[in-house]
């Protein structure tokens, strides 16, 4: 895999993998609310209400400039 390049300029914003876990613990918190709701008498909760994408550890992606940073478009 000498060869093995990015093929899209996109790298995270800061040094986490990945939103894997924040997402995993969001889903489990939206699901546990739901179950715990009594069905005759309350609504649904709403679905913005659990997953804040600006509370999670990676802040999204940023295009880069690839001749500039090598480093990073290697896989």
């Amino acid at each position: 895999m000498s060869r093995s390049y990015r093929k899209t300029p996109i790298c995270g914003m800061t040094t986490k993998e990945s939103d894997k876990p924040f997402k995993k613990a969001e889903h489990k918190r939206a699901r546990r609310a739901e179950n715990a709701r009594d069905l005759t008498y309350d609504e649904p909760p709403a679905a913005k209400a659990f997953g804040n994408p600006w509370g999670a550890p990676k802040d999204g992606k940023q295009w880069i400039y690839p001749k500039r940073f090598t480093e990073i478009m290697r896989k």
